[in-house]
């Protein structure tokens, strides 16, 4: 086995050349750019990916594992790299699949959309090729340096693609921003092998950038692509989000006529004086402009969107937004009632449905919070003596029945139902409205339990729309798929026999334990202070600066022997099991901020001082690394777990992973530093 190591590193081993340093962060910063861009792009253009995002990120994963387990072993193909990232973004955009008229899935201009059996494997297996390609050149740079060197590199690189594509969010740049920021990266990279076909495949990627900016009635938000239609004769503009229908801005005398069911919260109250009001999903400003009408003295609006604020603001016929009894606020509803202190006449959940998940986080979506029982114990805080709260929207029966218990429990008796029209398939419209005490509002029909309601949302298991704990037939199906896959990749497609990943087995468990770990970190942060783009980006930025001070403290300290900082990790873990990240909300902003991410970035240090002693000492560390990266897409096809345990046991599979990883780190120079300390 040491001289199948030695061999290996024989054959990866170039002595790094001027510039390299450069090339090599370049490279990791369009690696991750790319990846984040994928993930954005198809789950705009593809419906099927809209509540999948993490199969991408899957993908991704798969694909720089391949491409550092093919380095030096298989010729270089990064050149290859902006043809199938174009040919890629080609086969999104002429396969995209939207929901059409009658709801029926239709594809570009109308066709026949493709079956999801056929579309989601070859979004897939295109966007392992893609990264694969792009990974072989980072593999090759990073072989060209010490292992820790290369590691500090490619992290450098990492944090500089996330923030650049953070940037763009924030400044609301379309997918023309991404593409020139792509081919000018492999612009710098394959300087001297700028041949015909790679200018023309770059200049297409740049065309097609164009295409898609240039649509006339589109915009990009930080979470979603957004397009209206024109006004019709009635003054209405319906909104898509990701190619789906999801707002419409009408004139409230139309909206009213259409949709009466916004005025039925109204009707409950006592006095029928509605005073300060809160809309949560104040979306285009259709709830607020209902609001102002009923007598409202004033409306906090919260959306977490700022592109449907603004395209409501330009173009609500009623233009709500501009009354001066509003103030707006672009903010995730949960955390701004956290952090408010002001309490309220009416509260209104108003039909907030994002339709978009967190960026890979399985099953986790932008208003999963707001349902929780912890949720709407919040809202009751927040509601004055006489307050009411109210939620509406189409629901599906059993996400209805599971509300209407939350909120039966939460304030002690049951709510008022008012029923609407029926909706899409088995959904239909309603409107639940309670008070603090029973009585407190006017009610001809309260809710009654049929049957046994689904089991209530909590902060644990935030999961509103999930019939029971268990992992959808879509989501299996789609897992095995990903597994098979990888499988049968790694074995045909890596150039190396799998025996030579056989030294790296700790590494494939570190991988899979750290990807927990930061889906985990991801949450936790999205319930203390919101699913917004900028809390994610931080997160994802924290968890990558908190990699690199575990690499320069690898890299200057002489650090404990495994059973140490194993014992560390744990011990982390453990104090993190101990404090329920519900128990911060009761905290101010700042002491909230330093114990969250004490908690959430110790054991991220700890896990990478782990990662970078034991992968200071690797024979190869292409192998090594593409091992680990492995190992994260187990992590990620176990994060599903959540949506059948929730999210504070993943912490045990956490630790259990990392014990594997501890209790099979062999005969390595690492694993017998115990003896030494």
């Amino acid at each position: 086995m040491q001289a199948l190591e030695e061999g290996l590193a024989q054959s990866e081993e170039e002595a790094a050349r001027p510039g390299d340093r450069g090339r090599l962060v370049t490279a990791s910063f369009l690696m991750l750019f790319v990846e984040l861009a994928l993930i954005r792009g198809t789950a705009a253009n593809i419906v099927y990916l809209l509540f999948f995002t993490n199969l991408v990120l899957l993908a991704s994963f798969l694909g720089i594992g391949l491409g550092f387990l093919r380095a030096g072993r298989a010729p270089d193909r990064f050149g290859a790299a902006p043809v199938f990232l174009a040919a890629f973004v080609a086969f999104v955009l002429l396969f995209t699949v939207r929901i059409g008229p009658r709801v029926r899935l239709v594809g570009l201009a109308g066709t026949p959309a493709m079956p999801e059996w056929l579309s989601v494997p070859l979004i897939f297996v295109g966007a392992v090729l893609v990264m694969a390609t792009i990974a072989g050149r980072v593999a090759r740079l990073f072989g060209r340096f010490g292992t820790l060197e290369a590691y500090r590199l490619d992290v450098l690189g990492s944090i500089a693609g996330i923030v650049a594509f953070s940037a763009l969010s924030f400044v609301g740049a379309d997918p023309l921003a991404w593409t020139l920021v792509v081919a000018a990266a492999f612009a710098f990279l394959l300087r001297g092998e700028l041949t015909g076909f790679v200018i023309g495949s770059l200049v297409v990627l740049i065309a097609l950038g164009v295409v898609i900016s240039l649509a006339p009635r589109d915009t990009w938000s930080p979470y979603q692509r957004v397009s209206r239609q024109p006004r019709t004769a009635y003054g209405k503009i319906t909104l898509f989000v990701n190619n789906r229908r999801h707002q419409t801005l009408a004139p409230i005398d139309v909206l009213l006529a259409q949709q009466p069911y916004y005025a039925y919260p109204y009707t409950h109250l006592p006095g029928n004086d509605p005073g300060g009001v809160l809309i949560v999903g104040a979306g285009s400003g259709n709830d607020v402009a209902v609001a102002l009408r009923e007598g409202a003295t004033h409306v906090d609006a919260v959306e977490i969107d700022p592109v449907l604020l603004r395209l409501g603001e330009e173009l609500h016929p009623d233009h709500p937004y501009q009354d001066p009894r509003v103030t707006v606020y672009v903010d995730d509803g949960r955390a701004f009632l956290e952090r408010t202190h002001a309490t309220y006449d009416v509260i209104l959940f108003a039909l907030p449905d994002s339709l978009t998940l967190v960026s890979g986080q399985a099953g986790l979506r932008l208003e999963s919070y707001l349902f929780t029982v912890e949720a709407l114990r919040t809202v009751r805080e927040h509601l004055r003596p006489d307050g009411v709260f109210a939620m509406y929207n189409y629901y599906r029966r059993d996400v209805f029945e599971r509300y209407a218990a939350t909120l039966a429990r939460v304030f002690g008796h049951a709510p008022c139902l008012d029923r609407g029209n029926s909706g899409v398939g088995t959904s239909s419209q309603a409107v639940l409205t309670t008070s603090l005490e029973p009585g407190g509002i006017s009610c001809h029909t309260p809710w009654m339990e049929r049957g046994t309601a689904p089991e209530l949302a909590t902060d644990d298991h935030p999961f509103p729309y999930l019939m029971s704990r268990t992992i959808p037939a879509f989501y299996g199906a789609t897992l095995a798929f990903v597994l098979l896959a990888s499988v049968v990749l790694v074995r045909t497609g890596s150039g190396r026999p799998v025996r030579a990943m056989r030294p790296y087995v700790d590494l494939f468990f570190m991988g899979a334990a750290f990807l927990l770990l930061e889906t985990k970190n991801v949450v936790q942060f999205a319930l203390l202070f919101g699913t917004t783009w900028f809390v994610n980006s931080l997160v994802f930025a924290g968890i990558l600066l908190s990699v690199l001070a575990a690499v320069e403290t690898a890299r200057r300290v002489r650090l404990p022997g495994p059973t140490v900082l194993f014992g560390s990790l744990i011990l982390a873990l453990l104090v993190v099991w101990v404090v329920r990240p519900e128990s911060l909300l009761s905290l101010s902003p700042a002491p909230r901020f330093a114990a969250a991410t004490a908690l959430a970035f110790a054991p991220v240090f700890l896990a990478n001082l782990i990662f970078a002693r034991r992968f200071r000492e690797v024979s190869a560390s292409t192998v090594a690394f593409g091992a680990n990266l492995l190992g994260a897409i187990v992590g990620g096809v176990l994060e599903y777990g959540a949506l059948i345990v929730g999210y504070r046991a993943l912490l045990m599979l956490v630790t259990l992973i990392y014990a594997l990883a501890y209790l099979t780190r062999g005969r390595s120079r690492w694993a017998l530093e115990d003896l030494n300390d």
